[in-house]
């Protein structure tokens, strides 16, 4: 379904488009003073006055103009950063570091309709569901306020009398957050806030799709009272992204590098950072296969997919991407989807009812239709959907059966609205071609059978895994992945890890 959503009537509502010292801006108090970097506490533009564009995703306009920042900039960054990582790290306690994160989450549920505004606008999600994401990362904010004061040591008896051992858990220092547009605000908030509990300083490079969600946290963080360059804000362009991003992978004044976004690039910052020997946790792109067995309740089997499908469009790492359905109940669970996926109404994110956006951007568009192509050339049947809608970047939901291992579709990330359905008929063979893959970030099963849920648990072969549930991540867990997937772990007790060392310390009395 799709809504009559008239540009002019948004325009109108809440986007104007202004001129000041010839810069175009998004009228929000959440950037007092525009689109610029946010550096030791303040609004600075690029050292080379340049400006990139952020466009609506929805009607490729312009939404605002953004300083391009570069190397340069980069380095005033992580000086700032570096410069203020004593102080936050050994003359504030973890209850004074809590404090500041939990005043963080309070902003962040005062002000999640202005926030969640501006993030349907840059990234297209639905309102409803970009205010689902700012209470998302406010969640965060509100654990690891807790876990600062939770990051233990350990005392181990020694084998010699007139020795104490003790072992000690240091924050790692200045830490660049490099994250994607699927989640601009979400994905900072789950490292940002272990990140500062532990007592770290950061840089964060924000998606050049959506800078804007990242410069706003950056506000709410000087209002929560966070100390000057203690978090920093560094947007740019793509064409800049790439030497800001080995700048940081090399820099000796980088501790940690963590990293949110596809595999390929994952892997480049791996390499980049092994000059520098630095720590890196990687979540990178997944290829989630969902299995629907044959003792599965259908009905849950269908509300499991379409929570994890349909969710920003589909462009999310934990995405079901391979569905696996039981030949038995294959039809009645296609048909079943079928009337579950009529509820979904595609147009802007901004209007009222819409609960699907368009993908971020044409090649985003693009990338989905080749894939469906490929599979139709080589017998996959579209059953409903298949195409964008007209000329924009809204993709008609789209169910596709027949697939096999022959089809790209089998093989790639989709990142769009695609349900493609494999059969299947013995669970040793779902298995078997669940895991031929280089991915393994999350899985999803479901199924009535005890026993099947353990023994299937233990062999699939992924970071995280749904039983009979298709949205799981959540502060409390730890989210991450095997494989070329990813390294470390985010959320949880374990999320605090990636940004702490360990230090032994031996007393001789």
């Amino acid at each position: 379904m799709i809504t009559a959503a008239v540009r002019s009537q948004h325009l109108l509502h809440s986007l104007q488009l202004a001129s000041m010292a010839s810069r175009r801006l998004y009228q929000t108090a959440l950037l007092p003073k525009g689109a610029k970097a946010f550096i030791n506490g303040n609004w600075i533009g690029a050292t080379s006055g340049k400006e990139f564009e952020v466009l609506d995703p929805y009607s490729n306009e312009l939404l605002c103009d953004v300083s391009n920042c570069e190397v340069p900039d980069a380095e005033q960054c992580v000086m700032a950063a570096r410069q203020a990582f004593p102080k936050w790290s050994l003359e504030t306690t973890a209850k004074q570091r809590g404090a500041v994160l939990r005043k963080w989450f309070e902003i962040l549920n005062s002000r999640e309709g202005e926030l969640a505004e501006l993030l349907s606008r840059e990234q297209g999600k639905p309102v409803a569901e970009a205010r689902g994401e700012i209470q998302y990362s406010a969640s965060f904010f509100d654990w690891y306020a807790g876990e600062a004061r939770r990051i233990y040591g350990q005392i181990v008896e020694p084998g010699v009398l007139n020795r104490q051992h003790f072992h000690t858990r240091e924050p790692i220092g200045v830490v660049a957050l490099i994250t994607p547009w699927n989640f601009p605000s979400a994905m900072i908030a789950r490292k940002a806030a272990a990140a500062l509990a532990a007592g770290c300083t950061l840089v964060v490079k924000p998606a050049e799709d959506t800078p804007l969600s990242a410069l706003a946290l950056a506000q709410t963080a000087k209002d929560a009272g966070l100390p000057d360059g203690v978090f920093n804000v560094l947007p740019a362009d793509r064409t800049n992204t790439a030497a800001i991003s080995k700048y940081l992978c090399n820099s000796i004044d980088v501790d940690a590098i963590s990293f949110t976004g596809s595999t390929a690039v994952g892997k480049l910052l791996l390499a980049q950072s092994a000059s520098t020997v630095k720590r890196v946790c990687l979540e990178n792109g997944g290829n989630a296969p969902l299995i629907v067995f044959p003792s599965a309740d259908i009905g849950k089997a269908v509300k499991g997919t379409m929570a994890s499908k349909f969710r920003c469009s589909g462009q999310t790492c934990v995405s079901a991407n391979r569905v696996f359905v039981h030949k038995s109940v294959h039809d009645e669970y296609v048909d079943h989807l079928k009337k579950e996926m009529q509820t979904l109404v595609l147009g802007c994110g901004m209007d009222k009812g819409v609960n699907q956006g368009p993908l971020i951007n044409r090649k985003a568009v693009e990338k989905v239709q080749h894939l469906l192509d490929d599979a139709t050339s080589k017998g996959a049947k579209i059953e409903t959907g298949g195409k964008a809608h007209d000329d924009s970047n809204l993709f008609l939901p789209t169910i596709l059966t027949n697939v096999d291992g022959s089809m790209n579709i089998a093989h790639q990330e989709i990142f769009g609205p695609v349900v493609a359905i494999q059969k299947f008929e013995v669970e040793d063979e779902v298995l078997n071609i669940a895991n031929n893959s280089r991915s393994g970030l999350a899985g999803y099963i479901f199924t009535s059978d005890a026993s099947q849920i353990y023994r299937v648990s233990r062999r699939l072969q992924v970071g995280m895994l749904g039983v009979n549930e298709g949205l799981m991540s959540c502060a409390e867990a730890a989210f991450g992945g095997v494989k070329e997937s990813g390294l470390g772990r985010e959320g949880g007790p374990q999320g605090i890890d990636e940004f702490t060392q360990w230090k032994y310390i031996c007393i001789q009395h």
